[in-house]
Order: structure tokens, then C-alpha cells, then sequence
């Protein structure tokens, strides 16, 4: 009937986890959930605390840091994909009007609009990407630092 209580723990303090959300809590549900399944092969209650409390310490040594560092990266701000070519300068390859262009972005080479209708990007003016708009870099030209 041990292994009752161990899951009960382990429900219990993922649960809370959901309040925490330093993922401690969940690493020390994963170590009940081990002790319930150790409980569930008869070892002796000490057995089963003993791999509960290593599964524990193993998780939140192992896992956590990990797991942690993927789930507060999008709230520190890490940018990713098209995000990264926001607010990036480049170089106009071919000049960029409100219809078409070229530009050179950390490497790669986009089509450009201008952002300014009414504007057009001569070859070679360093520019700053606005925003994107599918596969297209709005851009401006960039200001002198």
C-alpha cells in the first residue's frame, strides 16, 4: 500500500509545480514516482526512500538545468528564427524600392522592400531590417553611429 502514497506524493508535488515553476517540486516528483515503482517490488521502505531521494538529487542535478534553461529562455528575451533579423544591419546588393531589392543580413541575402514607399536604397547603403513580412526584409537606412 506504500506505493499509495509515494504516487500521491508525486501527483501532489507536480501540482504544485504548477505554482512553483522552478521545476524543483517537479524533480522531487519524479523521485516519489521512483519510490512508488520501487514500492511496487516489494523492497523495504527504506530501499524505496533511498532511490526516491537519489532519483531526486540525480534530477535536480541532471535535468533541471536543462529543462530550466528552455523554459525561462523565451522570458529572457532570447530571440530565435526571424526574430534574430529584426533591428540587424546589412547591405543593399541591389537597390531596394518599394516593390523590390536585395539586401545582405547577417550573411544572408533577403528580398527587400523599403520601408518608405516613396524612398529607394541605392546599392551598397547600409540599412537596418524594420521588420519582416514573409520572406521579405523591410528596411531603412541605417543611421551613421
Amino acid at each position: 500500500m506504500a506505493w499509495y502514497w509515494w504516487f500521491l506524493a508525486a501527483l501532489a508535488l507536480a501540482g504544485a509545480e504548477l505554482f512553483h515553476t522552478q521545476l524543483v517540486l517537479l524533480m522531487l516528483a519524479a523521485g516519489a514516482l521512483a519510490g512508488g515503482l520501487t514500492s511496487l517490488t516489494g523492497a523495504h521502505f527504506l530501499v524505496q526512500v533511498v532511490v526516491a531521494s537519489l532519483v531526486s538529487v540525480l534530477m535536480i542535478v541532471t535535468v533541471r538545468p536543462v529543462a530550466y534553461r528552455h523554459l525561462k529562455g523565451a522570458a529572457l528575451g532570447l530571440r530565435t528564427g526571424v526574430d534574430v533579423v529584426k533591428g540587424a544591419r546589412g547591405v543593399v546588393l541591389a537597390a531596394v524600392s518599394d516593390h523590390d531589392g536585395r539586401v545582405k543580413v547577417n550573411g544572408e541575402i533577403w528580398s527587400a522592400r523599403s520601408y518608405d514607399p516613396f524612398d529607394t536604397i541605392d546599392v551598397g547603403v547600409d540599412v537596418t531590417v524594420v521588420e519582416i513580412d514573409g520572406a521579405t526584409a523591410i528596411v531603412l537606412p541605417a543611421e551613421l553611429p
